[in-house]
């Protein structure tokens, strides 16, 4: 590991000082679940760690005059799925609760989790982000790797859990920095991006750039879930996922948003499916549409062609349990299904 400098400011101001210091590469602790294996593998290299953890007002959850739900950068998982105002939100709580880690749940936060970097293995054992402009996945081995928007040299799956409940729940971000003055609020669907060159990340911010806080706006009576198709119990990545919120008029759909979760370099919007939905009813029959417009798009590797199934399948049973039905008895982690699906015996 390569020696680094350790801050640990006690305001927002300091912080922003601290990460915008010039010919410094700075990088942000929250929790550290997952910087600090980065660290210690040589994978990400810096010069300086700012602990956020002792800055008071990342720490607190609050709702403003509006009903906007206010979390902090360095707030933990389990306090945002246990506090009175985030447990409002059904689709954050079942990913929380969904990572099976106590570890986890306790010291990793929302903005590190939103900010994870991807656990394509090419990535973590050294070889960039991009993976020699993706040859490497195309060549190798690619079971987890994208299946939507994989066109481009990148072909990992964006990492965060959460990214697709607080995209669809169309939260916001306050973003500081790099100098004082600085002050910006982005729609959570506009942090990311998809590299084209290995000097691009896979979020927009710049060096100096802090998120302090995750703003979810009130949902008025909206209907969310989430569902995460998994292999097994614990802290893995899912082998897909989908995040829907439903406004409902009588028993029809008048809005909704889809947004799917490890199938593509970013969390993928699936707007066209979503339109499917306008004016119907959620059954099993328009839900199990609405998931195969999901992936009508799907362009799968060598070796994840399963993953179209299951992406489709987590769109189905996402909207089934924003409504209350049952999502077909497999609540539970799908090793056994996954394996079906991928020796050509499907899942529903």
């Amino acid at each position: 590991m390569k020696n680094f400098e350790y801050a640990q400011p006690r305001t927002e101001s300091e912080a922003i000082q601290l990460l915008a210091t010039a010919n410094k590469k700075s990088v942000v602790l929250a929790g550290g679940t997952d910087l600090v294996g980065l660290l210690k593998k040589g994978v990400e290299e810096v010069d300086r760690v700012v602990n956020i953890q002792q800055v008071a007002s990342f720490r607190s959850v609050r709702l403003d005059g509006d009903g906007n739900t206010w979390v902090g950068a360095a707030v933990t998982l389990d306090e945002v799925a246990e506090h009175d105002a985030t447990c409002l939100f059904p689709s954050i709580t079942q990913v929380i609760k969904g990572i099976s880690s106590p570890q986890l749940q306790a010291q990793g936060t929302l903005v590190g989790e939103l900010l994870r970097r991807p656990t394509c293995w090419y990535y973590r054992n050294g070889h960039g982000l991009l993976a020699n402009q993706g040859k490497l996945v195309v060549e190798g081995d690619n079971r987890y790797h994208a299946i939507l928007g994989n066109r481009g040299p990148a072909k990992f799956v964006h990492a965060s859990r959460l990214a697709p409940a607080l995209i669809s729940l169309h939260a916001s971000l306050r973003i500081v920095g790099p100098s004082q003055e600085d002050e910006q609020y982005w729609q959570v669907a506009d942090l990311f991006q998809t590299p084209q060159s290995d000097d691009e990340n896979e979020h927009c911010l710049q060096p100096g750039q802090l998120i302090t806080h995750v703003i979810i706006p009130p949902q008025e009576g909206r209907l969310s879930a989430s569902y995460e198709v998994r292999q097994g119990e614990g802290p893995d990545q899912p082998l897909a996922s989908a995040s829907v919120n439903l406004k409902m008029s009588g028993d029809r759909v008048e809005f909704a948003d889809i947004v799917l979760g490890q199938v593509a370099p970013t969390p993928w919007l699936a707007t066209e499916a979503a339109q499917s939905l306008i004016g119907q009813p959620i059954n099993e029959d328009t839900a199990a549409t609405a998931g195969r417009e999901a992936v009508l798009g799907a362009r799968p590797l060598s070796g994840n062609e399963y993953k179209i199934h299951l992406a489709s399948v987590s769109v189905k049973r996402a909207l089934l349990r924003a409504v209350g039905m049952e999502t077909g008895g497999l609540d539970q982690p799908v090793t056994k299904a996954a394996n079906r699906v991928a020796t050509g015996e499907l899942i529903s």
